[in-house]
């Protein structure tokens, strides 16, 4: 029986009169890599900043494992947002600066990321030195520098082009298989969904409208069944 990480019970999410979020109901079970797919405005941008804790639901609440605290999270959004004034390794070892995670973090760990994900080259550098999609990774290796239980993903790979998503998406399995964390991707990139996931659900207008479990076995079927449940102008594959 698997065990969860975190469970939305009834989650709303409102701004002023506009409904983001509608009675959310779903869980992330502990090592479980979620893919939240959904178009443009679908709410699932903020279904991620609440998990982070960057906003609270209006109704309904979020259960965690961790003695009913949300446990250490990492979190990579589209843009990379990197210090220009800090080199890569130093903005991979940021986190070790924070009263938080002082105690805990292993100031050796950055260099180790670097060197087992390809980017050993880049420490010295700055990030206006960097390709778009060299940025992102330095922006994953950071989140993951803290060894957090649980990773948030808002689309960090929707701002490059097809082949670099195509390579990146390859580099975050590794990666995600090394630090054996709970996962939350939100995309509306079906391929990466596919590619990446444990579980997929799609949220449509602040509501889960389907779920689909053992997704990397579907093939062109489970595709062709994700896709119907888009507008043919709000899908995005790759």
């Amino acid at each position: 029986m698997s065990i969860w990480e975190l469970k939305v019970d009834g989650g709303g999410k409102t701004f002023g009169e506009s409904t983001v979020l509608d009675d959310v109901d779903f869980h992330v079970d502990r090592g479980e890599f979620l893919a939240v797919l959904g178009p443009s405005g679908s709410g699932k941008s903020t279904l991620l900043r609440v998990l982070a804790g960057l906003e609270q639901l209006t109704t309904g609440t979020i259960s965690w494992s961790t003695d009913g605290a949300r446990p250490r999270t990492g979190v990579v959004f589209q843009q990379a947002l990197l210090l220009p004034w800090l080199t890569v390794i130093d903005n991979i070892s940021l986190a070790g600066r924070f009263a938080a995670h002082r105690r805990e973090f292993d100031k050796d760990y950055p260099e180790i990321l670097l060197a087992r994900f390809g980017l050993g080259s880049l420490a010295q550098r700055y990030p206006g030195e960097l390709s778009g999609g060299q940025a992102q990774r330095v922006a994953v290796l950071r989140a993951a520098a803290t060894r957090p239980r649980l990773l948030l993903l808002d689309e960090p790979f929707s701002a490059l082009d097809p082949a670099t998503r195509l390579d990146l998406r390859k580099w975050l399995a590794e990666l995600v298989t090394e630090i054996e964390a709970t996962v939350v991707l939100i995309t509306h990139d079906v391929d990466e969904a596919m590619d990446l996931a444990d579980r997929i659900v799609l949220l449509d207008k602040g509501r889960i409208r389907r779920e689909w479990t053992e997704v990397r076995d579907g093939g062109d079927a489970l595709r062709a069944d994700i896709l119907g449940q888009y507008h043919p102008d709000e899908v995005v594959v790759s």
